[in-house]
């Protein structure tokens, strides 16, 4: 059973920056296929970036392609992902995902999901 943990939300100032992290345990973290996904008030639970299990190939929506940045560190068993020009209408929990296929972690039919943290953003 993998557990994930996000860290790292907080307010922030429209323009300004956020990294988040997650930490996962109870798994082969080098095998998974990571993702991030982001839950704003009264809105679905919507994809925002996958990484795979090497860390070569990423995807984004692309309302974050250019500001967002997803990575992994697998001797540390953590995904990371860098935002940047960060706009009001980022404002969501954003949820850690995990699973061994990445089609299915794109697809938010991830095994392995996280609590989530809280991004606000302040216009």
């Amino acid at each position: 059973q993998v557990q994930l943990v996000e860290s790292g939300g907080e307010t922030v100032q429209a323009g300004g920056s956020l990294r988040l992290s997650c930490a996962a345990s109870g798994g082969t973290f080098s095998v998974l296929a990571m993702g991030w996904f982001r839950q704003a008030p009264g809105k679905e639970r919507e994809f925002v970036a996958a990484v795979d299990w090497g860390g070569r190939t990423t995807y984004y929506t692309d309302s974050v392609k250019g500001r967002f940045t997803i990575s992994r560190d697998n001797a540390k068993n953590t995904v990371y992902i860098q935002m940047n020009s960060l706009l009001p209408e980022d404002t969501a929990v954003y949820y850690c995902a995990a699973d061994s296929d990445i089609v299915r972690v794109r697809r938010r039919r991830s095994n392995y999901w996280g609590q989530g943290t809280q991004v606000t953003v302040s216009s």
